[in-house]
């Protein structure tokens, strides 16, 4: 988190963020990173509603914030665009369309109960589904935390311990493919190990959290963030030339959300002098 506030810091980079349902709790967690010097911020959403809450913050008006932000960020008339509370549907499609992407995968970035920081994929319910995608995914995920400083250990999860091996065929399926994905990677000098379903004993040796699909990555997500104290940072979609970090519409905090993206915007121009 030092390195994101510091890369934030120094950049202040032009970040939009959607806005549907606006709260005085989520303007205000807004207004915190514009403030506090994070970025400057723009609201994408109902200029209307948006007033009605109150702020100083600059406000494209819109119906459609799912749209604005991808056209905003592929026109590159802002440096990065956060989700915020548009729809997750609408603007990751859009997303893709105008950024002619034809998969986007992305990489969640938590902190425990306890403060500790640590990566998770797959998180969209979409994402994972096979061993090719779960390769890609790992290998983008990897090259991203790198670019943080920071040298990935993968911790590979499945359906249950190997002493379950035999007592459903799902099961079977999630323990072979675990040991295959974490043995393919340290084919690859990736520090990679198969934990079985025991994600406590990888969240003690592991800083990336890969779950046996997208739908049981987005379940940790939501136990650990809603229901037990953890914290989530934001999830940005793993490309090159843009910058985007997806976001829940539950909870309301976007201070860090912003953070991160206004660092990975500086990350991104550091790249591009280098």
């Amino acid at each position: 988190m030092d390195v994101v506030r510091k890369r934030a810091l120094s950049n202040t980079a032009k970040v939009a963020i959607g806005v549907r349902d606006p709260t005085p709790k989520m303007i205000s967690s807004i207004e915190k990173a514009h403030n506090e010097g994070y970025a400057h911020v723009i609201l994408v959403g109902d200029k209307q509603e948006i007033d009605a809450v109150g702020t100083s913050l600059e406000i494209i008006n819109t119906h459609e914030p799912e749209l604005v932000l991808g056209d905003l960020l592929a026109s590159g008339s802002v440096d990065a665009a956060v989700r915020g509370t548009a729809k997750a549907s609408g603007t990751l499609s859009h997303l893709r369309d105008v950024l002619k992407i034809d998969r986007l995968h992305r990489m969640a970035f938590l902190l425990t109960a306890e403060g500790v920081p640590f990566f998770l994929a797959p998180v969209g319910i979409d994402e994972g589904n096979n061993l090719s995608d779960k390769i890609t995914l790992v290998k983008l995920g990897v090259e991203h935390m790198r670019r943080f400083g920071v040298e990935p250990v993968v911790g590979v999860l499945s359906g249950g311990r190997m002493g379950d091996l035999g007592r459903h065929e799902n099961i079977d399926r999630t323990l072979a493919d675990a040991d295959f994905l974490a043995s393919r990677l340290r084919e690859n000098g990736i520090c990679a190990k198969h934990y079985t379903i025991l994600i406590e004993d990888a969240i003690k040796e592991a800083n990336f959290i890969f779950a046996p699909d997208g739908i049981t990555g987005n379940l940790i997500f939501r136990t650990l963030v809603f229901l037990g104290g953890g914290d989530g940072i934001g999830a940005p979609v793993l490309m090159d030339d843009h910058v985007f970090v997806d976001t829940s519409r539950v909870g309301g905090h976007y201070t860090k959300a912003i953070m991160l993206a206004s660092a990975l915007v500086d990350m991104k121009n550091e790249r591009n002098r280098s």
